[in-house]
């Protein structure tokens, strides 16, 4: 019986010193030890167990029985009297063993963990591992980092539930237990506090720095993909509150403002790889990206800041961050980067920017990650969201910041939709000049007429493909139309009519023979394609088409019709606003002819 071998051990060893322990006797014990768990004498084991007599016994060999025990509790259900027994025998060995041997025991069990039992099993030996830690004398620190690290790795291949109802269900429990994590972590949250209160010169620094660890691995995950915002028929949103927890524990070791302003890091290791160096800094950006996210989207931990910053600066201090978010494919953090940009920017005025601003990096480079987003991202609500977003970063630049903008993002964004955008805010900002009482030099005079060079142009002259750059050209002509027709030769103001003979050649009249080209190119091909479909006597004949260079899915002759009629269309539009402005240049020099 299994009972009985282990009383035989028990019996050998008690008269044994305790240095007279050999390897063979551990080996006994547990083999029984394992057995009386499995065959459900789990009562008799911890009769055994809280028996002072076996105490020295208990706090040498006790520690061997953990992985038994672990898979008896998950095999016994919550209600059964033996489940209970195997509780009380974990408790007892987090109380009598030693706890060096208990801790490192501990934590192989957490490692070696997978899937589904993660969470459970983590959640199941939080609170013994956290006894043995208050208890270990050496190397505190490093045992408690090396406890939350391995607890976070284990846990950070879960997928992070994001909907209300994968919250609500939390499958994996991870929404559970990362709230237990961090009451693991408060005994030495609150260590560390006690040590600073007591002495300004705080210079025990190595539980703070595991705890910044923790704290910054958390904001990578699960805080970056999480989903934050408040949900309705959720009361207790589990990821909102781990945010809180995490940012109280920055800032009861005074190290949340240090991370938000003076983008303060965590002491890293060395590494001789450079590619675990990248890899470390980019870990870094994202949890630092979320840190503000958090403090300036979701207000967490808002009120310990002194409101003493100007928005500028708030601005200046997060577009860094911005940068980062924008950069990622995942929703999730994608939105949290387009939030934390909309908010920086909405704590502004319109015009308050100055254009000194572009010459750091992040602020060309943001408004290039929201054109690439409003073009390429799957996501029609981020496409529509990065386009207001954009106007809003325009909106708030001075007119010289304005100006430099709109040269840059004509010159990148290799997009005729995007350049059409700008074009007509190039015209809004024109006809607020022309329109307001003091001189506005950069959409007046010579900087406009730089300016103008970039717009009223044609990238490959009268070979451009029109078709795809049809939003710019339109854009391109209703500006000249607008200046024409605003702007008197004899005041010239926006200096168009000086450089009138220079838009005709560059502009106007590669416009027009492109136009006769491509209008000929896609009559011939309707013409084509009506011939073929009566010789097939058929509508229905699939085949292929190419326009603008792409090759079209699979169509039948009627479709490719359609689209070859619709493309004439635009042609037709073109022709219709360029033969409008030819008129209007035309009738304006000659009133200035019949009046000299």
């Amino acid at each position: 019986m299994a009972v009985d071998e282990l009383q035989a051990i028990i019996q050998r060893c008690q008269i044994l010193e305790e240095s007279d322990f050999k390897g063979e006797d551990f080996n006994l014990f547990q083999v029984a030890g394992q057995k009386c768990l499995e065959d459900g004498y789990a009562a008799q084991l911890l009769e055994v167990i809280q028996n002072e007599k076996n105490k020295v016994i208990i706090k040498n060999m006790g520690w061997n029985l953990i992985s038994p025990l672990v898979r008896c509790i998950f095999m016994y259900k919550q209600d059964d009297d033996k489940r209970e027994h195997c509780l009380r025998i974990l408790d007892q060995l987090a109380q009598l063993c030693n706890p060096k041997e208990l801790f490192l025991g501990l934590l192989e069990q957490i490692e070696q963990t997978s899937g589904e039992q993660v969470c459970q099993t983590v959640l199941l030996l939080l609170q013994p591992l956290q006894t043995v830690l208050l208890k270990l004398q050496n190397k505190k620190a490093y045992s408690v980092g090396l406890s939350l690290a391995m607890i976070m790795n284990q846990l950070t291949p879960l997928p992070v539930p994001y909907t209300k109802q994968q919250i609500q269900e939390d499958k994996f429990g991870l929404c559970q237990c990362c709230n237990a994590v961090v009451d693991f972590a408060k005994p030495f949250v609150n260590e560390v506090v006690k040590n600073m209160e007591k002495s300004s010169e705080y210079n025990d620094m190595e539980l703070k720095e595991e705890l910044i660890k923790f704290c910054m691995k958390s904001l990578k995950y699960p805080l970056l993909t999480a989903q934050l915002e408040q949900l309705e028929g959720i009361e207790e949103h589990p990821f909102r509150l781990f945010a809180t927890e995490i940012i109280d524990i920055l800032w009861n070791i005074r190290e949340l403002i240090p991370l938000v302003f003076l983008h303060h890091k965590s002491k890293s290791p060395h590494w001789d790889n450079q590619e675990f160096e990248d890899i470390e800094r980019k870990n870094s950006a994202d949890s630092l990206a979320c840190l503000s996210y958090l403090v300036f989207v979701q207000h967490f931990g808002i009120k310990c800041f002194p409101v003493v910053f100007s928005p500028s600066y708030l601005l200046l201090c997060n577009m860094t961050h911005i940068e980062v978010l924008l950069k990622r494919t995942e929703e999730s953090m994608l939105s949290k980067g387009l939030d934390l940009l909309e908010s920086s920017l909405l704590r502004m005025e319109d015009n308050s920017l100055l254009h000194h601003y572009l010459e750091f990096r992040d602020f060309i480079n943001v408004p290039q990650d929201l054109v690439k987003i409003m073009t390429l991202c799957p996501m029609e609500h981020m496409r529509k969201k990065s386009l207001s977003i954009l106007q809003l970063f325009i909106d708030k630049f001075d007119t010289k910041g304005k100006y430099t903008l709109f040269r840059c993002l004509l010159k990148t964004s290799n997009h005729a939709g995007v350049e059409g955008y700008i074009i007509k805010n190039i015209k809004d900002q024109i006809h607020l000049s022309l329109t307001k009482e003091y001189d506005n030099i950069w959409f007046t005079g010579h900087h406009l007429i730089s300016l103008l060079d970039l717009v009223l142009s044609l990238p490959e002259g009268a070979e451009t493909d029109l078709l795809q750059n049809s939003d710019r050209i339109m854009a391109s002509l209703n500006l000249l139309r607008y200046l024409v027709i605003k702007d008197c030769e004899s005041d010239n103001q926006t200096g168009v009519w000086t450089t009138l003979d220079k838009i005709q050649q560059n502009f106007l009249k590669p416009l027009r023979v492109g136009l006769n080209m491509s209008k000929a190119h896609y009559e011939a091909e309707i013409k084509n394609k009506k011939e073929n479909r009566k010789e097939a006597h058929s509508s229905n004949t699939v085949c292929s088409v190419t326009i603008s260079g792409e090759k079209m899915p699979a169509m039948t002759t009627g479709m490719q019709l359609q689209v070859l009629h619709s493309a004439l269309f635009t042609f037709d539009l073109i022709e219709s606003v360029l033969a409008r402005v030819e008129e209007l240049i035309e009738v304006k020099i000659k009133a200035v002819m019949d009046e000299n």
